[in-house]
């Protein structure tokens, strides 16, 4: 990652709106903040949530409270829970995101 020149910046996530995305099932809220090539967003996941697609974008993903299960398309899966990360390059493993009782997710790609 390559991170363009930028001032320094303070961040408050209160001030960004949050946008709804639908899964199969619950519901996904978006706050994005977007700096040169890189976007960085706060997630929640409500309970139940099930992505609607298969993913193949690289994140760096950490988990702030609950947890979500990341299953990769060739089956494995893997349970990320308050205080983990993971992260995994574009275009390598699809994976799609659930969860149980929500979570909370810092992002960066």
């Amino acid at each position: 990652m390559v991170l363009q020149s930028f001032p320094f910046q303070l961040m408050d996530w209160s001030s960004i709106s949050k946008e709804e995305h639908a899964g199969i099932t619950g519901i996904a809220y978006w706050q994005v903040f977007l700096m040169n090539d890189i976007r960085i967003r706060m997630v929640e996941y409500s309970a139940g949530y099930l992505a609607d697609h298969w993913c193949n974008k690289g994140h760096i993903i950490y988990c702030i409270a609950g947890e979500m299960e990341t299953e990769l398309q060739d089956g494995r899966k893997y349970m990320l829970t308050s205080g983990m990360t993971y992260q995994v390059g574009d275009n390598n493993e699809a994976h799609r995101t659930s969860t149980k009782d929500g979570c909370r997710l810092f992002i960066v790609d």
